[in-house]
């Protein structure tokens, strides 16, 4: 096994469902809302704007926005393959992979988020934050396709609490 350094991470969960929709839940804007984001939109190398079901391609630019904080997330999907991998550009200088395998009677995902930089500011908000972000988000992926049921907070808002996203586990 490779050391831990900054410049990478990788987070693993199984989840009990089937790996269609453990993809579509990442791969189209009905899917990603339902479980991580508040609204998403993307849009194709021709500028056409995707449906709600309709999978993300390589080259569609997304928007992403969260409940809970006022920012944007902008990139680009990388590599999709409609079923067991995809890649996306994520906090402006990363890129975060998806890979689905069936095994165990369930799907494991893994998750990688790599080539982030090894500043002192990026240590800290990129890997530190997207670390233990992905751990919540992924776990909250679990809980929604096996129980229904959402953890992150939707309801009250935290978007006047300058600190809510070191402080609150579920934004």
């Amino acid at each position: 096994m490779d050391h831990p350094t900054f410049e990478t991470f990788t987070k693993k969960i199984y989840i009990r469902t089937k790996k269609e929709r453990l993809y579509n839940c990442w791969a189209t804007k009905e899917g990603i809302c339902s479980w991580f984001l508040r609204s998403a939109q993307y849009v194709t190398k021709n500028g056409t704007l995707r449906g709600l079901e309709e999978k993300v391609q390589p080259g569609d630019a997304y928007l992403w926005e969260w409940y809970n904080w006022n920012g944007q997330e902008k990139g680009e999907i990388l590599q999709a393959d409609g079923k067991n991998f995809m890649e996306f550009s994520f906090a402006e200088v990363c890129r975060v992979s998806i890979t689905l395998e069936e095994k165990n009677r369930a799907v494991l995902l893994t998750l990688k988020q790599y080539s982030i930089p090894t500043d002192e500011k990026s240590k800290m908000d990129i890997y530190i934050g997207c670390c233990m972000g992905w751990t919540f988000w992924l776990t909250n992926l679990k809980a929604y396709l096996e129980h229904g049921i959402l953890l992150n907070e939707t309801e009250i808002d935290l978007t006047n609490e300058p600190m809510a996203g070191h402080m609150y586990v579920n934004m």
